[in-house]
């Protein structure tokens, strides 16, 4: 199906108007005696407020698989001073909210709801984080609420592709590991889930953001007066090993019996956030499979019609990163749509972007960037990922200058250094008896079954 777009004479596209500036309120950083960085925007259009508390602790530091996803969700579900009724009562009562997760580096609980509860607010947060009860019950329920979630994950060829990156990827390091096995969920204890607590929360490396309707100094004391008293070295954290060598570029086929599509992605190492190619990188990807306007996605969804959504993005975790472009397609245009896939690939690495191009992605990076300012809870995300990374302080400010300033030959650099066809690792989840012969026409194939076998 060809583009609509394409059909348009673009001198018929009304030109952009002019970027409209960015009003940055003033922010506000402090740092608790007890070592609890804190971070405050005031923001007063609506009376309301967001927060977040997080812990530079998550998945890949736990003993075991997973366990730093379930010590954060059973510690929603009860503290030392409340039952989880008395935490949905008292919520619904300031008509509010409040979450936990963990990812593979952070543990967080995030909290907001109108403004003139932020104070009962921060003292439930603070429950949460240093007196959570671990109920048994509700642990038991958790657990087997895990165990139902894995079960159907097992089945989807995109978790199982997802998977297997990240275990081809990442090696013997825990970025290796996205989900727990049912064997290690199995072994969960009340024990190992509050030992994790007991040494990972703590305020000491902690960072608490909050952007809303209040006044700055007013929240500081308020923080100051709940969090204080808060006491707690830093965690240790062991070594952990490197992941492997890059190596030259091999399929990994998880076979997934009687699955009529196969998802595939394709990945290889790249950068952290911290890198100084970042927005290079970003660039790079917008152009080539990271926004809907992308070559990728005219390329195999507008013009070819294999997948509804191909996509492709760079992850950056606290250690390492790594690029993937992916896409769920018909059984039987597997060759094909990696076909396209690569050849997308090398074109951004051999063939410079053309201007028009390239206007385009720049205006819209710096779009997306001004409209995820438009809520509180945009402006606390971005506050959070500078201070999480250790950002440079006007990095906000600067940032559409930043990218404004960046040229064709920034996008072939990057494209160049992380777009690493040559070593780039395949995926394919999927029906091997369709996608067998497919599959080995781009490399040696190692065969995996929905449980990480060889088979």
């Amino acid at each position: 199906m060809a583009s609509s777009i394409s059909k348009l004479n673009r001198a018929e596209i009304p030109a952009l108007g002019p970027e409209r500036p960015v009003v940055w309120p003033r922010r506000f950083r402090r740092k608790l005696s007890n070592g609890l960085e804190v971070g405050l925007v005031e923001s007063h259009t609506i009376p309301k407020f967001t927060a977040e508390l997080f812990f530079r602790s998550g998945n890949s530091v736990a003993a075991t698989p997973g366990l730093a996803e379930m010590a954060a969700t059973v510690a929603r579900t009860g503290t030392a001073h409340r039952t989880s009724r008395q935490i949905e009562e008292d919520l619904r009562r300031w008509g509010s909210d409040l979450s936990t997760g963990a990812g593979a580096d952070t543990s967080a609980v995030a909290f907001g709801g109108l403004g003139e509860f932020s104070r009962p607010l921060l003292e439930l947060a603070s429950e949460m984080a240093r007196d959570a009860a671990f109920p048994v019950e509700q642990f038991e329920r958790e657990k087997r609420q895990k165990l139902e979630e894995l079960k159907i994950a097992r089945t989807t060829p995109d978790f199982l592709a997802s998977e297997r990156l990240r275990k081809v990827l990442f090696g013997s390091h825990p970025y290796a590991t996205i989900a727990p096995s049912e064997a290690q969920v199995e072994g969960y204890t009340l024990d190992s889930l509050t030992s994790f607590y007991r040494e990972h929360y703590r305020p000491s490396g902690a960072l608490l953001v909050a952007v809303g309707d209040f006044s700055a100094e007013k929240m500081f004391a308020d923080i100051e007066s709940i969090f204080g008293n808060w006491t707690g070295a830093p965690p240790t954290v062991a070594a952990q090993p490197a992941p492997p060598a890059a190596q030259s570029r091999r399929v990994h086929l998880v076979h997934v019996p009687g699955s009529v599509q196969s998802e595939i992605i394709v990945g290889n190492m790249a950068i952290t956030r911290k890198n100084p190619d970042w927005l290079r990188l970003a660039l790079a990807n917008n152009i080539y499979g990271g926004a809907f306007n992308s070559r990728l996605v005219m390329n195999i969804r507008e013009q070819k019609g294999y997948t509804y959504s191909p996509r492709s993005g760079s992850h950056s975790l606290r250690q390492y990163g790594y690029f993937s472009v992916s896409a769920a397609v018909r059984n039987e245009v597997v060759a094909a749509s990696l076909t396209e896939i690569f050849y997308e690939l090398d074109r951004m690495r051999s063939l410079p972007v053309e201007a028009m191009e390239l206007a385009d992605a720049l205006h819209y990076m710096t779009g997306v960037f001004s409209l995820g300012l438009g809520t509180q809870g945009g402006i606390a995300g971005q506050l959070a990922t500078v201070l999480m990374n250790d950002l440079p302080d006007d990095y906000l400010e600067t940032y559409r200058e930043r990218v404004r300033a960046l040229t064709s030959g920034d996008v072939m650099l990057a494209a160049r250094k992380y777009f690493d066809s040559a070593h780039a690792q395949i995926v394919i989840a999927g029906d091997r008896a369709h996608i067998g012969e497919q599959a080995a026409l781009f490399g040696d194939v190692e065969t995996f079954d929905a449980q990480g076998n060889r088979i």
